[in-house]
């Protein structure tokens, strides 16, 4: 089957199953489980109807005892499974898949931006159960913006936010050489410092929830920007961009003058918040129509453990800014349209967690595979409709 192997990586997943009740082996209902879904199949009774129609051409690869899992075998399966055991055999075979990627273009330069780890999350609206009372889940993921690669996720826990998830997600990931970024609820000291002591950077985004921080960066960008930057050290990039009537065009300003904000931010002697290094502001100016619609002005501002001082560090800062929404466009996007994921009704236990990790599996085989200039929609169906495409995936 595939060249990093599910048997492999997953050997190591506890069965969940009474041993004398197994007709059918664990890695057989996965790897049948994963192909489905790479095919087309949202659920498990599209998991066994595939099964049933390509019986034949996984009879060649698995060892099928007793032929192909009914759909409740699946139901039951993934409702049982540890998902944080999944997740584990998930992180290690992901880490073998990005260690046989070729590099992201020019990052081995010494010049070149920092690997990229955006956080974001993401609620599986239809995940709910009014009849036990289960919220929606709602996990936190790790997305390699140059790879295109789904690394991690973790559970919020029902109650809480994200702010108690992105630790453990942090904690999952090897950070060294990394750049990270998250939005506003993310902007927390004890995230930065734990993001500087895994060996990465960050940029952050400043909103409402650090109101005195918030105030401070944007009175001290805001005033620059008014008098031009004039006796202020900075670096700028201007982007433009037109699509559909629309345009928009944008101007990043970072400086790494914030001693006065390291300053004003002390607690007991010590920064506050580690590693900090720059400040940033965006400032967008977008319009839709044509010559005679105003133009609305929007600033957002972040801040950076990246040295404001380097060739380059506006554009980088640029990068990152508008990189990070690829965890949106290229991944959340995909997963609610080409996958059907806020559709998906599965609440059973720890099944729609499972099946989340899944889909997260399949989305990274699907966008590593590079012949079928189509979308990941298409790709999906492609594979459905062809074995010899579909081994392709499997051997991205």
């Amino acid at each position: 089957m595939p060249a990093l192997s599910l048997a492999e990586h997953f050997a190591c997943l506890p069965d969940p199953r009474v041993e004398r009740t197994r007709l059918h082996g664990l890695i057989d209902i996965l790897t049948i489980a994963l192909c489905a879904t790479i095919s087309g199949a949202d659920g498990f009774v599209e998991m066994q109807a595939w099964g049933r129609a390509r019986e034949g051409w996984l009879k060649e690869r698995l060892a099928l005892a007793n032929g192909i899992p009914s759909h409740d075998t699946f139901n039951r399966l993934f409702a049982r499974l540890d998902p944080e055991a999944f997740q584990r055999c998930f992180l290690a075979w992901t880490q073998a898949l990005r260690e046989v990627l070729p590099p992201p273009a020019d990052v081995a330069s010494p010049t070149a931006p920092l690997t990229h780890v955006a956080l974001d999350g993401k609620r599986l609206r239809h995940s709910f159960d009014r009849h036990t009372g289960q919220a929606a889940l709602h996990l936190v993921s790790a997305w390699a913006t140059e790879q295109r690669l789904v690394l991690g996720q973790v559970k919020v826990e029902e109650g809480g936010n994200e702010i108690t998830a992105l630790p453990e997600l942090l904690r999952l990931l090897d950070l060294a050489g990394c750049l990270v970024t998250i939005d506003a609820i993310g902007c927390q000291r004890e995230l930065a410092r734990q993001i500087i002591e895994q060996g990465g950077d960050y940029v952050l985004a400043v909103k409402g929830n650090q109101p005195a921080l918030l105030e401070d960066v944007q009175l001290f960008l805001d005033d620059a920007h008014e008098q031009r930057f004039v006796g202020i050290a900075h670096q700028e990039h201007r982007t433009f961009d037109a699509d559909h009537g629309r345009q928009e065009r944008r101007a990043y300003f970072v400086t790494g003058e914030v001693a006065w904000l390291r300053e004003r931010h002390q607690s007991d002697g010590a920064d506050s918040w580690a590693g900090l290094k720059s400040i940033g502001m965006v400032e967008s100016r977008r319009r839709d129509g044509g010559p005679d619609t105003p133009v609305s002005v929007e600033r957002r501002y972040y801040i950076s453990s990246l040295a404001a001082e380097q060739a380059g560090s506006a554009k980088r800062f640029a990068e990152a800014v508008r990189g990070h929404w690829g965890i949106e466009n290229t991944l959340h996007w995909v997963l609610d349209v080409a996958f059907g994921e806020d559709d998906c009704r599965v609440r059973k236990d720890h099944a729609p967690q499972n099946l989340a990790t899944l889909r997260q599996l399949a989305v990274n085989l699907l966008r590593q595979e590079k012949t079928a200039k189509v979308g990941v929609k298409t790709r999906r169906l492609k594979a459905g409709w062809d074995l010899a495409y579909l081994e392709r995936v499997l051997a991205s």
